[in-house]
């Protein structure tokens, strides 16, 4: 079958799927995984396989900018303590923990004869890459506070570039190339640095050709070739690609986009990579899927749960240990947030595309084959389907419950008003008898006051739903406007310039809404509230 016809293929399943789990309570990334394993273990078709070159090429940079275009720096820098924390000197512990807890660990049970502490750390250092996608897209629908989506997203931002860096160094150790401590050092500063010079000089000159023109189309294409040109420039000069990326990200979000976009054009950039992410995710994740071989993991079922197990302890151990150093400085994070940090930090494909980049001579190869593809998996699925029970039980999602059963009776009362819309209409056009409709009026009359009543009862929270409907009517309101705008255009009403300088403006007010921070006084309160209702967590 043809490359073309397979991604075709692809991207039917990938729809077929978001349109499923819109009925079903599971993470749209999770059920992607788990419809490639089955159509994998059902040999459907044959899929692609997740190489290097397409990883590196199509998904890593395109997925990587979007994040970083999407991050506000103000909020990054806010956090750059607990985020850089995490994902350096963080990176680095949860490797040599691995290595140093997995390495007795496989000589006890036996894994494979001869597996040492070279293999373990090299096994650690592609472990290491987390790929949080699926927990925060959980986190957006449930309204879990701002800052947490923050930490987790920036984490794995910069761990992945660390993760691809460490890995390179681990090699070079395991084979002999570099053989101090202080070889490794300078590789690793110049790898980054690099990196990041190269990031930061594509992301600024984009960034100044933004500002002299404004067309969606010529923006949205400097954007592509910033994601793609910084990552293939960086690669080119053996830096990291990772690092080039996030930096041309963060420069073109917060700066080319934010002092040199005409707000019509911004939404038009973010919705193209909003949809650009969408797209790649959906591949990748079902690609994941196809790759794994199931007769291979039962082979080595103890293995991958003893790697499973290390790693998830050794995540545990740095975060809790992170958050107790920080517990005295502005950015201290909960206790509760910990936890979450910690079950967090899924694997993707770039743990699984490292580890097939090892030589095929290199020793105990197919046993960190098994043991990567095993975790990848176990994280997603697991992770990925207990996290919203998770976040209500450690009480971060604010008035779960409460929420539905407001959401419920809301979405009760505008049925009703619909209802009684069309016993209206069916008045008008003398549909039925009017003491019929008499009858059905009062029935629906006295439905409305009770939800109405019921509604009123639902005290907790009521201010956050009201500040939610209200931003949800501020912008339904603009859509409606701008909807009437292009109507008018296409009827001939207004010309080209007033559409232009009428969407403009509507699209302005679009893009404050959407760049409204949250309260932080409120998440404050928040975290209080959680304190008092669970003392032992906090």
């Amino acid at each position: 079958m043809e490359t073309e016809t397979l991604f075709i293929l692809l991207f039917v399943v990938a729809t077929a799927v978001a349109i499923a789990v819109q009925r079903l309570a599971v993470p749209y990334t999770v059920a992607l995984v788990f419809t490639g394993l089955v159509l994998g273990l059902l040999h459907v078709f044959e899929a692609p396989h997740l190489t290097k070159a397409l990883l590196f090429g199509v998904f890593l940079p395109g997925l990587l900018f979007e994040a970083a275009f999407h991050i506000e720096f103000k909020q990054f820098w806010r956090n750059r303590l607990v985020i850089s924390s995490l994902s350096l000197p963080g990176v680095m512990a949860a490797i040599a923990l691995t290595a140093v807890i997995l390495t007795p660990v496989a000589n006890a049970l036996n894994f494979d004869q001869g597996f040492g502490w070279k293999h373990a750390l090299v096994f650690g250092a592609l472990i290491s890459a987390t790929d949080p996608i699926a927990v925060v897209a959980i986190f957006k629908n449930m309204g879990v506070p701002k800052r947490l989506a923050v930490l987790l997203d920036g984490e794995s931002l910069l761990n992945d570039g660390s993760a691809i860096v460490f890995f390179t160094l681990s090699l070079a150790l395991v084979t002999g190339t570099v053989v101090s401590i202080g070889g490794l050092a300078f590789d690793f500063i110049k790898i980054v640095g690099i990196g990041a010079l190269i990031g930061t000089g594509v992301g600024l000159a984009v960034s100044q050709v933004i500002k002299r023109v404004d067309e969606p189309m010529i923006e949205i294409t400097l954007t592509t070739i910033a994601a793609y040109g910084s990552f293939l420039a960086a690669e080119h000069f053996h830096c990291s690609g990772v690092i080039a990326t996030v930096t041309a990200g963060m420069l073109c979000g917060n700066y080319g986009a934010r002092f040199g976009m005409s707000p019509s054009t911004r939404i038009a950039v973010e919705t193209f990579w909003e949809y650009v992410a969408f797209a790649l995710n959906s591949i990748v994740f079902l690609l994941i899927g196809f790759e794994v071989h199931f007769q291979a993991l039962l082979a080595s079922w103890l293995a991958i749960l003893a790697a499973y197990l290390v790693v998830t302890g050794g995540r545990a151990l740095v975060i809790f240990f992170a958050s107790s150093l920080l517990r005295k400085t502005r950015e201290r994070i909960p206790w509760a947030w910990s936890v979450i940090l910690t079950w967090g930090g899924l694997r993707g494909g770039l743990p699984m595309v490292l580890v097939l980049s090892l030589p095929k001579d290199f020793p105990h190869r197919e046993l960190l084959v098994s043991m990567t593809f095993g975790v990848v998996i176990l994280s997603i699925l697991v992770h990925g389907l207990t996290m919203s029970p998770l976040l209500r039980w450690l009480g971060i999602v604010r008035g779960y419950r409460e929420r539905a059963e407001y959401e419920l009776t809301r979405g009760k009362l505008q049925a009703a008003h619909a209802a009684l819309e069309e016993i209206d209409r069916m008045s008008n056009i003398h549909f039925t008898n009017p003491k019929v409709l008499v009858d059905l009026r009062r029935e629906y009359d006295q439905k409305i006051e009770t939800d109405e009543a019921a509604l009123d009862e639902l005290h907790l929270e009521r201010h956050q739903h009201l500040a939610e409907e209200l931003q949800w009517g501020r912008r339904h309101l603009l859509s409606v406007e701008k909807g009437a705008v292009i109507n008018a255009f296409q009827r001939g009403l207004l010309s080209q310039a007033v559409q232009e300088k009428l969407l403009a403006d509507i699209d302005a007010r679009l893009l404050s809404l959407e760049s409204e921070e949250p309260d932080e006084a409120a998440e404050r309160r928040t975290s209080s509230r959680h304190a008092s209702r669970h003392p032992s967590v906090e």
